[in-house]
């Protein structure tokens, strides 16, 4: 086992568990849980004797997104506060590379997981929303708990999801329901998502499922089930750069605005918000 203090990984029988380990915050992703995630990402890229891994979130969820204490900073002081440290990203992006795309942080932490060499399932249940569904998507295989609660809540916070989600969610439910559930944060059930395609099977203890389900593939040839997972990932539409760097600079216009404050400012004191009109699209 390995401990990185908001990241546990532990290893056996050709299984690899990596933990989300904030259950007083329903594992909401912090600078540190950043890191950790990555760091486990490098040190599992190139374990041979890992013939599949979990993503998992210790307590009652998954992950609840990304910490939202930092919201509090940009509704007082705006685009001066500081977002995500930049030694912290830099740091992260030096741990692992996710076939050579410039990515921030959140990107790297959710697309790292389609770069591994063998299957990743994510034992889905709780809450798993914003950056916590990002992180489910990056999986291969989504088991979910009938009861969890999923959903792309950035625009509560005046937000469009910004670590690969535009991308990975379309490719998943289409165009259309991923349009709808991003513009209003609309949560949905286990049940629901696998209705969607969203997940790919229900249990009602996912964790032990999916270890079930890796411990399956663990007992197969390993060579076979790597090039399973290099064939069936030749077939997948490949990640656009334009789009992910779009994704960045989306955030970047939009975080610490007056309407994302506003935004914030609303959520925070359970009212509804009042925005200002958005300026009028450039003319072609």
């Amino acid at each position: 086992m390995t401990a990185d203090g908001t990241v546990v990984v532990t290893r056996g029988g050709g299984v690899a568990e990596v933990l989300l380990n904030r259950p007083d915050k329903r594992n909401a992703v912090n600078d540190e849980m950043y890191a950790g995630l990555l760091r486990a990402a490098a040190q599992l890229r190139t374990d041979n004797t890992v013939r599949a891994i979990v993503l998992a979130g210790e307590g009652a969820a998954f992950c609840a997104g990304a910490d939202t204490s930092t919201f509090d900073l940009m509704r007082a002081h705006g685009r001066e506060a500081q977002w995500r440290p930049a030694n912290a990203d830099d740091a992260a992006a030096a741990i692992v590379d996710v076939d050579g795309l410039q990515l921030g942080r959140g990107q790297r932490a959710a697309l790292v997981w389609r770069t591994m060499p063998v299957p990743v399932i994510a034992a889905v249940q709780g809450t798993t929303v914003g950056l916590g569904l990002q992180l489910a998507l990056g999986a291969d295989i989504r088991i979910a708990a009938p009861d969890a609660t999923l959903g792309a809540f950035e625009i509560r916070w005046g937000l469009a999801p910004d670590s690969g989600g535009t991308q990975l969610l379309p490719a998943l439910i289409g165009a259309d329901r991923a349009m709808e559930l991003c513009v209003t944060g609309r949560p949905v059930t286990g049940v629901q998502a696998l209705e969607y395609r969203l997940v790919t099977s229900l249990s009602d203890d996912p964790r032990r499922a999916a270890h079930e389900l890796a411990r399956s593939i663990a007992g197969r040839n390993p060579e076979a089930v790597r090039s399973v997972v290099r064939l069936i990932r030749m077939g997948t539409p490949p990640l656009s750069q334009d789009a992910l760097l779009a994704e960045r600079e989306e955030m970047v216009a939009n975080i610490g605005g007056p309407n994302q404050r506003e935004a914030v400012a609303a959520a925070r004191e359970g009212r509804a918000p009042t925005f200002a009109d958005a300026p009028s699209a450039p003319s072609n």
